[in-house]
C-alpha cells in the first residue's frame, strides 16, 4: 500500500499533506486496496457507497446502460482522481451508475466516516483533507457542469466542437489526444457513433480540424 503513497500525494485529496502525514493516516482512515481486471466492475448500479474511493493505477469509466443496451459514459477516472463521493452522504441513496475498470486497475477505499470525524488530537493535515474533500467535490461538480454544456448543444457538430474547444483550451494547445476511442466519445457525448464520425470528416474537409486517432488539431 505503501508504493502508492507518491500518488495519493498528488491528488487533490491530500493536497498539502505530506507523505509521512499520508503514511499515518492509512490505518486511521482504513485504508483498503481493492485490483480489477479490465472489463471487472469497480461499483455496480444499485449499490450503496460508504467509502471515499480513489484511483491509484489504471483508468475507470463511469457510466450507465439502459435497458435495450445503450451505454452513456458519465465521466473518466483517471489515477490519482476520487469517484463516487456523490454518493457518501446520509439518504443520498443508491448508485445510479456502474464504474468499471477499461484497463487492470487498483482502488483505494477509505472510510468516509473516519475522514469526516476528525481525530480527538485535531491535527493539522486530517482537517486539511476534510477541507480538500470539499474543495474535490466542488470541482467535480464544475465538471459535471461543463458536461451539461456539451451535451445540451442540439447537434451532433455543436456538440464536438464544444467538447473539442474544451480540450484545446485545457491543454492550452490547438493539438492535444483525448482519452477517449470513437466508440467512447460518441457514448460521452450521447450522440450515434456513425453519425459522429461522419461529422468528423465533414469538419475535417471543410477545413475545421484535421485528426488521426484520437489525436486531434483545431485550425
Amino acid at each position: 500500500m505503501k508504493k502508492f503513497i507518491p500518488i495519493l500525494k498528488r491528488t487533490q485529496l491530500f493536497a498539502a499533506v505530506s507523505e509521512e502525514e499520508i503514511s499515518s493516516m492509512l490505518s486511521c482512515l482504513n485504508a483498503r486496496l481493492r485490483t480489477y481486471k479490465k472489463g471487472e466492475y469497480v461499483l455496480r448500479q444499485g449499490e450503496h457507497l460508504d467509502d471515499i474511493t480513489v484511483l491509484v493505477d489504471g483508468e475507470l469509466h463511469i457510466q450507465r446502460d439502459d435497458y435495450w443496451g445503450n451505454r452513456a459514459i458519465v465521466d473518466r477516472i483517471a489515477v490519482g482522481e476520487m469517484f463516487g463521493e456523490a454518493y457518501i452522504a446520509p439518504e443520498s441513496g443508491a448508485l445510479l451508475n456502474d464504474v468499471i475498470a477499461v484497463e487492470d486497475s487498483t482502488v483505494m477505499f477509505f472510510d468516509v466516516k473516519r475522514i469526516i470525524t476528525v481525530c480527538s488530537s485535531a491535527c493539522r493535515f486530517h482537517s486539511m483533507v476534510v477541507q480538500n474533500l470539499f474543495f474535490a467535490i466542488s470541482e467535480k461538480n464544475r465538471k459535471l457542469v461543463q458536461k451539461l454544456g456539451y451535451i445540451s448543444k442540439r447537434s451532433t457538430r455543436e456538440k464536438l466542437m464544444s467538447y473539442l474547444s474544451e480540450e484545446a483550451k485545457r491543454n492550452n494547445s490547438s493539438s492535444f489526444i483525448i482519452p477517449f476511442n470513437r466508440q467512447q466519445l460518441a457514448d460521452f457525448l450521447s450522440v450515434d457513433r456513425s453519425a459522429m464520425s461522419n461529422e468528423l470528416c465533414k469538419m475535417r474537409d471543410e477545413g475545421l480540424l484535421e485528426f488521426n486517432k484520437n489525436a486531434f488539431k483545431l485550425l
